[in-house]
C-alpha cells in the first residue's frame, strides 16, 4: 500500500492558510527537494522569499544547490555563496530502520544521527555568524515528536530528534539578545515518502497514536513555518511547536 492512500486526509474542511510577505527575504531550507521541504518552498516562494534548496539530490534548478549536510566542507562551500540570509529551516531528514535497539545495526544508526543531528548542527554552525552580523532572522528546526516521546523500534530517529530540540533550545538562548530567532516543530507521522522506509505496521501504530485518526500533511506544517519565519514571530526563541492532532498530551 502506497504512502498516499494510508490514514485519513485533512480533508473536513477547506485548507484557508493565513498570507505573509515575505518579499526581499532569502532563505534556505535543507532537504528541500521533497516531503516537508518541499513544501515548505512552496510556501516561501508563494510568500515572495527567494529560497535556496540544499539538498544531495542535485541541481535541478540555479536555486537548488547540491549540499550534503553531514559534510562539514559541502555545507561551508554552499553557505560561502550566499548573498545574504534571513530564513533558515533545517527539514533533511532520514528516518532509518524500525527495529529493536539491540538488533540495530550500529553503521544505520550512526547514518540517522548524522543526517538529522549532526546535520542541523554543521548548517547552523555555518551559517550563524550571517545571522549573527545581520542582527536579524529566522532559524526553524524540523524535529518530531518522537524526540518527545521516544518511539518503540526507532531508537536511532528518537533520540536524534531529541537532540535536535535540545539544540533548539540551547542556540535559542545562545542568540535570545542577537534578534536572531530560533525555533522547532515537533510533528506525529507526516504524509512524505520518509515513512516509506518505516514497516506499514509501525506507520499505522503513529496513526493510531492520533485521536484525529490521520497523518499530518506536509502543508500543515508549512503553515506553522510560515509564521515563525514572518514579521508576526517576535518573541518566540527556543520553543518546540507540536504538530500531533491531539496526540500530545504535556
Amino acid at each position: 500500500m502506497s504512502i498516499a492512500a494510508v490514514g485519513k486526509s485533512a480533508t473536513s474542511h477547506a485548507r484557508s492558510p493565513a498570507r505573509y510577505d515575505l518579499a526581499g527575504r532569502i532563505g534556505v531550507v535543507t532537504g528541500g527537494s521533497n516531503g516537508i521541504g518541499a513544501a515548505i518552498v512552496t510556501a516561501l516562494r508563494a510568500a515572495g522569499a527567494r529560497v535556496i534548496v540544499w539538498d544531495r539530490e542535485g541541481q535541478g534548478s540555479p536555486d537548488t544547490v547540491a549540499v550534503d549536510v553531514t559534510d562539514m566542507a559541502s555545507v561551508e562551500r554552499a553557505a560561502a555563496q550566499l548573498p545574504q540570509l534571513d530564513i533558515l529551516v533545517n527539514s533533511a531528514g532520514y528516518a532509518g530502520l524500525t527495529v529493536p535497539l539491540d538488533q540495530y545495526p550500529p553503521e544505520e544508526w550512526r547514518r540517522v544521527i548524522d543526517v538529522n543531528l549532526i546535520g542541523t548542527f554543521n548548517v547552523c554552525r555555518a551559517l550563524v555568524p550571517i545571522f549573527r552580523k545581520a542582527k536579524a532572522g529566522h532559524i526553524v528546526n524540523i524535529a518530531s515528536l518522537a524526540g518527545k516521546e521516544g518511539t518503540p523500534n526507532a531508537s536511532a530517529y528518537s533520540a536524534a530528534k531529541a537532540g535536535v530540540i535540545a539544540l533548539t533550545k540551547s542556540l535559542g538562548k545562545e542568540l535570545a539578545a542577537s534578534g536572531v530567532l530560533v525555533n522547532a516543530i515537533a510533528p506525529a507521522a507526516v504524509r512524505t515518502r520518509l515513512l516509506q522506509q518505516m514497516s506499514p505496521a509501525h506507520v499505522q501504530i503513529m496513526i493510531d497514536k492520533s485521536p484525529m485518526g490521520r497523518l499530518i500533511e506536509p502543508a500543515e506544517v508549512a503553515d506553522i513555518v510560515m509564521w515563525l519565519c514572518s514579521d508576526s514571530c517576535t518573541c518566540n526563541t527556543g520553543s518546540v511547536f507540536d504538530l500531533s492532532a491531539g496526540r500530545a498530551t504535556y
